[in-house]
């Protein structure tokens, strides 16, 4: 199973939507919109690498309003134990 976050610009005032939809995709572990040059941030989880690139082409990058993407894979957890909800 591999984590990654997913910095997602959007087009003026579509964050909330677009937080809202990608709450429903499977594979999305969390959305919120921040601020900053980012508007929204996803973590997302998949089987693989291919499987993320999916959720992201074919999820994410599919719901109307989100103009650019930067997928930034989580590469390890340094020894910490992360939050119980977040693994499979």
């Amino acid at each position: 199973m591999i984590h990654a976050y997913v910095l997602i610009q959007t087009h003026v005032g579509a964050a909330g939507r677009i937080v809202h939809e990608l709450r429903a995709i499977e594979g999305v572990i969390s959305a919120e919109p921040v601020t900053g040059p980012y508007d929204v941030v996803v973590r997302a989880k998949a089987a693989d690498l291919d499987r993320m690139g999916k959720l992201v082409a074919a999820g994410v990058q599919a719901v109307e309003g989100v103009s650019r993407t930067i997928t930034c894979l989580i590469t390890g957890w340094h020894g910490r134990q992360p939050a119980g909800e977040l693994l499979d």
